[in-house]
């Protein structure tokens, strides 16, 4: 096997409408195709990022949470490059998202930072 890139990631919310604009709004990302499931009462909304790489916005009847904490085992976290983190911060402040201080890799040297979506996914910038 020869995995070529990441093709997806798909995410799970609450609210629909809520998270949609969360990410077509705030975070900008470009909606490429929507979708309704009447047998499944579910929207699937495939969202570009830079044109490269797709974010699949799912929304289903009561879905149970899932326990989010910073070094529980599975899937961490959504990490989207920036060419400024300080700019892109500013941008999340003026859609009142709480933002974590920007901090420094100290593998990289390069700033990093976290904030979440509606439903509490944790999300990290990190300057390219």
């Amino acid at each position: 096997m020869k995995l070529k890139r990441i093709h997806h990631i798909a995410v799970i919310c609450s609210d629909y409408q809520k998270s949609k604009d969360f990410y077509v709004r705030i975070l900008g990302l470009t909606p490429v195709q929507e979708v309704y499931r009447k047998e499944r009462d579910s929207y699937k909304l495939d969202l570009a990022v830079d044109g490269l790489y797709q974010i699949e916005l799912f929304s289903f009847p009561d879905p149970p949470a899932r326990p989010s904490y910073p070094e529980a085992a599975g899937l961490r976290h959504i990490a989207f490059e920036v060419e400024n983190i300080e700019e892109a911060v500013r941008d999340l402040a003026v859609h009142d998202v709480t933002v974590e201080d920007i901090r420094v890799d100290s593998l990289t040297g390069k700033k990093f930072t976290f904030f979440a979506d509606p439903d509490g996914l944790p999300i990290e910038l990190y300057e390219r």
